[in-house]
């Protein structure tokens, strides 16, 4: 098949963990022997090229910085939206299926661009937002049209691929009819349960630095968990826009280096806060706990939960993650996104 997969980031190029899916998503589809194109921002040096090999990508739009005030540059994705549709306007006829996440204004250039080539189109719902997010996010006029805009792409026609039951519901809620495709994990092949090492009093949080993931929450939390247990520590990994006001608020806390940013790393979630979708692969007591909101005290409580529960935890956590390597792999994901390409 001819798969052309559209997003402003192209990992390594930026980092997170939509990028870490389309990446793998084209490098997996492309060892198929599908020919994949990836429409994307101009994000490296043109003169070394982006270094992603077995495929064709393309910068449909200039450089441009991603996030305005903390907050997803409206103009970049204008401009990045634009070239993709003047790109499926000349070339989307060579395509069977179009690729793109939800939330992006290149999803309606995509669709305006469909009629006239008529191309198959999946969408990723990494998340479905509520309008009172919208209206948080964007603000007044800009919140309702992003809302709007949501509700249209919701109800076009095209094949749905969500990553939690939660916004499954929520993309059902705005009108979507057709079938939804859930998609649980994005496992590496090879990855295999790691040997248990000693134990270590650190929190660790892994994801991009930007108001929704609250990273800033966890600095408070380990203040008020570290009166009970003054040993324990935390590292940050992460890098964003909020990065600037993280490093601030440790060197607020008067935490003595107790409380660390240094960077990104991959990592995986064992405390977590009940409106993150990622709570679906937490079961309460055998692989983590749930925090009942992100503020201070809830937070500190359940890290605390984490520390009481000692190596049954740790143990169970592993049993669990044998149990469920198959159904959360990366080649899982990639097989189901082959059946809906398969329905076109």
């Amino acid at each position: 098949m001819r798969i052309c997969l559209v997003f402003d980031c192209l990992y390594p190029h930026t980092v997170g963990g939509a990028e870490r899916w389309y990446r793998n998503l084209a490098e997996s589809l492309a060892h198929r022997g599908h020919t994949v194109t990836y429409l994307t921002l101009l994000q490296w040096d043109r003169a070394t090229g982006a270094g992603v090999p077995n495929m064709d990508v393309v910068a449909v739009a200039g450089r441009a910085e991603l996030y305005a005030h903390g907050r997803r540059s409206i103009g970049a994705q204008i401009r990045f939206a634009f070239g993709v549709w003047r790109h499926l306007l000349a070339h989307g006829g060579r395509y069977d299926v179009v690729q793109t996440p939800a939330l992006h204004v290149s999803l309606l250039a995509v669709l305006a661009a469909r009629p006239i080539r008529r191309f198959a189109l999946v969408v990723d719902w990494f998340e479905v937002w509520t309008r009172e997010y919208w209206l948080g996010y964007l603000g007044g006029v800009a919140g309702r049209l992003g809302w709007w805009g949501q509700r249209i792409s919701a109800r076009a026609k095209h094949h749905a691929l969500c990553f939690s039951r939660r916004h499954a519901r929520r993309l059902e809620q705005i009108g979507y009819r057709g079938q939804i495709t859930l998609l649980e994990g994005l496992l590496p092949p090879g990855k295999e349960a790691a040997e248990r090492m000693p134990a270590e009093l650190t929190v660790v949080f892994a994801g991009r630095l930007i108001p929704e993931k609250q990273a800033t929450a966890l600095v408070p939390a380990v203040a008020l968990a570290r009166q009970r247990v003054p040993e324990l520590r935390a590292t940050i990994f992460g890098d964003g826009p909020e990065r600037d006001a993280l490093l601030r608020l440790i060197d607020e806390s008067g935490l003595d280096g107790a409380v660390q940013a240094p960077g990104f790393v991959a990592a995986t979630v064992v405390v977590d806060a009940p409106d993150n979708a990622a709570v679906e692969l937490v079961e309460d007591g055998v692989n983590g706990f749930v925090a009942r909101s992100a503020e201070p005290k809830e937070l500190g409580e359940a890290i605390l939960r984490v520390h009481a529960a000692g190596p049954a935890l740790r143990e169970s956590t592993a049993d669990w993650f044998r149990r469920n390597r198959e159904r959360l792999s990366l080649e899982t994901s990639v097989e189901r996104v082959l059946a809906v390409y398969g329905r076109r």
